[in-house]
């Protein structure tokens, strides 16, 4: 394993990424490894561990890409000792297949044509560019040609085209007048500029490849998928293929013109073609890779959004027609009730609403309203908020971006097996404000809409970036042994679908959980799995109180020394500070346990189990707007960040569309990367710049606004 590379591609010291990589190979998780071995990783962080696990696959796939070159170009009989040497000790991919290329199984092509009819040699001749004329070369290299003198000498130049266009230095060349030089540039195809209207800022563009953001980049793409857009990378092919040509043209014979016009030949129909097509892949490749970043980081501060906790909540999922759907939920998000109130027209039954809210809200002891912020979303939180409500219960708009996905889908019908989607909808709009991490993880992460093109990104790459963070945040959190659905235990370090499933069944069929070694009696978990995972798991009122917390239990050993050098229980330990102050930790250091762990320990001690997520704020929509009509330039409003792309925040204001904050207009200094200004769910003040009531597009400002007043 090159374990040089991994560290210089990840910019981490070599010592620490070995011990990583042997950690990975030897089956430990990403969350594990950043959690519990920080000796080993000198304190990596969750991401630059992950960033190790990312590079190992690379360096292991290109090993293995190396492998089967060796063997295809050994099975032609063309490898050479130096050959061989170049390949082992090449770890650029791109150079790597340069160096394949010329050996590479392709399509018959016309130089290929060519040498099965003996015309190599004649090439070879040319290639040498003697002042030899051309038709005495012909003579004597040509044994057996059947065509013309002419058929001799195109084909002579298809193979010389063909070499030019694999050989190493050329491609390289023309790498770097492309990485340079690169323009993109799209056009309108004719005829489709009435279907094409959302793509016409991109119906003549051009800019420099290099300077190209990811969002026009993906929208350019998109616009060709859809066959409204023509979309090219090129460069001035005149001083690019000079270039190319100084490299293989010598002297001015008949032989040297001949070399120029294959050289010409092979730019034009296969060199230029191949590093065009190298530098879109590439190119959207890097758009994919900072719109999948961004995803990413949203999809994070969604699902480490401020949960309410255990307590009794009724959750709305609105509507006009078809009314609004009302679930009536426990401390835990089981399902107690549900119902049906009309209080929009057109049946308007506002009473009758009115009095079914109030007599669910006092017969269940509900102590917080989760409203949908969908279709009827505001109309319904305004006539919440009307109603006569005991004090103490808030009300909340929720997002419910894939709530339909996971009414319909397998999970939910499991879960309510009995119950219609549109109660499940709504039992997800209020789990969602008990806690987002938990009701999220069951619905596919492109689905909850925090993304942009996530269509049009590697749908492979993006799934495991999304499923990676899903992982870290779960794993950040920890996890209710005892209350964990099914779903959530998946994402459980070590964990998996099927152990999932089996501590599940295992509650149901022997009662909670009463300590983590009893994790040891489920099925198919074995030590490994409870190495990875129990530290993530949690147990409330068990008969071991560090089993609530995020001490791992291979180290119970070692706080129990600390209690009884304090001459205490654990539990006394954990509830008196004053007998923790009194710890010497250095004094605790070993071969196996340095000073991050125990440091850890202490925290752990000091808060176990602590929510590392933020405590939920209440939050209300200004009352005179409910729609884009209302909207005033310079009206200063709150709102709340739903979802951050490179160009601007998109904030809900409480109408139907979403406003954008631009990045120029983020704060009042310059912004680069948005995401170092706002984050999913906050709550913010903005201004109203600019309502375009024809496109249904609000610009807003958050610049010189303080404490809400601009």
């Amino acid at each position: 394993m090159n374990y040089e590379l991994i560290a210089e591609r990840t910019g981490l010291k070599e010592k620490y990424v070995r011990q990583v990589v042997d950690l990975l190979q030897d089956g430990a998780t990403v969350p594990f490894i950043s959690r519990y071995r920080k000796e080993a990783t000198g304190g990596m962080t969750d991401v630059e561990v992950a960033q190790v696990a990312t590079e190992l696959d690379n360096v292991t796939e290109l090993e293995h890409r190396k492998k089967f070159i060796l063997t295809t170009i050994e099975g032609q009989g063309k490898l050479t000792p130096e050959l061989r040497k170049r390949i082992e000790e090449c770890w650029d991919e791109t150079t790597l297949e340069d160096i394949y290329l010329p050996y590479k199984q392709k399509r018959r092509t016309r130089a290929q044509v060519a040498r099965e009819a003996g015309l190599e040699p004649f090439a070879e001749a040319i290639l040498k560019q003697s002042y030899t004329p051309l038709k005495q070369l012909a003579d004597k290299t040509l044994d057996g040609f059947e065509g013309s003198y002419e058929d001799a000498l195109q084909g002579a130049k298809d193979i010389i085209a063909e070499k030019v266009s694999e050989d190493e230095r050329a491609r390289q060349t023309l790498r770097t007048t492309f990485s340079i030089h690169a323009q993109i540039q799209s056009k309108l195809i004719k005829g489709k500029d009435v279907e094409g209207q959302n793509f016409r800022d991109y119906f003549d563009w051009q800019e420099p490849l290099k300077r190209c953001s990811s969002h026009r980049l993906l929208a350019m793409r998109r616009g060709e998928a859809e066959g409204i857009l023509r979309v090219s990378i090129c460069v001035d092919d005149e001083p690019a293929m000079e270039r190319i040509a100084r490299q293989f043209v010598r002297g001015n014979s008949e032989s040297s013109q001949a070399v120029r016009e294959a050289v010409e030949d092979g730019y034009k129909r296969l060199l230029e073609p191949s590093i065009s097509n190298e530098f879109g892949a590439s190119s959207k490749q890097k758009a994919d890779e900072e719109a999948i970043r961004i995803f990413v980081r949203n999809l994070e501060q969604l699902l480490m959004a401020s949960p309410l906790g255990q307590k009794r909540v009724m959750g709305i999922d609105p509507g006009f027609r078809t009314g609004c759907k009302v679930v009536c939920l426990d401390a835990e998000g089981n399902l107690l009730h549900h119902d049906v109130i009309f209080p929009h027209p057109p049946r308007a039954e506002r009473v009758k609403a009115m009095l079914t809210v109030q007599n669910l809200v006092e017969k269940y002891g509900v102590q917080a309203i989760s409203i949908g912020n969908g279709t009827a979303g505001r109309e319904t939180e305004d006539f919440v908020r009307h109603l006569d409500l005991p004090d103490n219960v808030e009300v909340y708009s929720v997002s419910e971006d894939g709530a339909s996905i996971y009414s319909a889908s397998e999970i939910a019908r499991e879960e309510f097996p009995n119950e219609d989607v549109t109660v499940r909808g709504a039992v997800s709009i209020g789990r969602r404000l008990m806690d987002p991490l938990a009701e999220l993880v069951k619905i596919d992460p492109s689905s909850i809409g925090v993304g942009q093109y996530q269509k049009d990104v590697n749908q492979t790459a993006l799934k495991k970036s999304l499923e990676e963070t899903v992982v870290a945040c779960v794993n950040r959190v920890g996890v209710n042994l005892n209350t964990a659905s099914q779903w959530l235990l998946t994402y459980v370090s070590g964990l998996g679908p099927s152990l999932a499933q089996n501590i599940v069944r295992y509650r149901r069929e022997n009662g909670p959980f009463h300590s983590r070694k009893e994790l040891m009696k489920v099925p198919r978990l074995g030590a490994k799995a409870f190495e990875q995972s129990a530290g993530f798991l949690r147990i409330k009122g068990g008969d071991e109180p560090l089993d609530n917390s995020a001490v791992h239990p291979e180290r119970y050993e070692l706080v129990e020394q600390m209690a009884h050098d304090q001459k205490c229980s654990v539990a006394e330990l954990m509830a008196d500070k004053s007998l923790r102050d009194k710890i010497d930790v250095n004094q605790y250091v070993s071969r196996e346990v340095g000073l991050p762990t125990l440091q850890d320990i202490m925290t752990e001690l000091d808060k176990p189990g602590l929510d590392p997520r933020q405590p939920l704020h209440a939050f209300a929509f200004d009352p005179t707007v409910h729609e884009i009509g209302d909207l005033r330039e310079g009206m200063v409003l709150p709102g709340i960040v739903t979802n951050i792309t490179n160009f601007g925040a998109f904030v809900d204001i409480g109408v139907h569309e979403k406003g954008l904050v631009h990045v120029s207009q983020l704060a009042d200094h310059y912004v680069k990367d948005p995401t170092t200004v706002v984050k999913v769910q906050q709550q913010v003040m903005v201004r109203v710049i600019g309502v375009d009531l024809q496109r249904q597009r609000i610009s807003l400002s958050m610049k010189h606004i303080q404490d809400g007043k601009g």
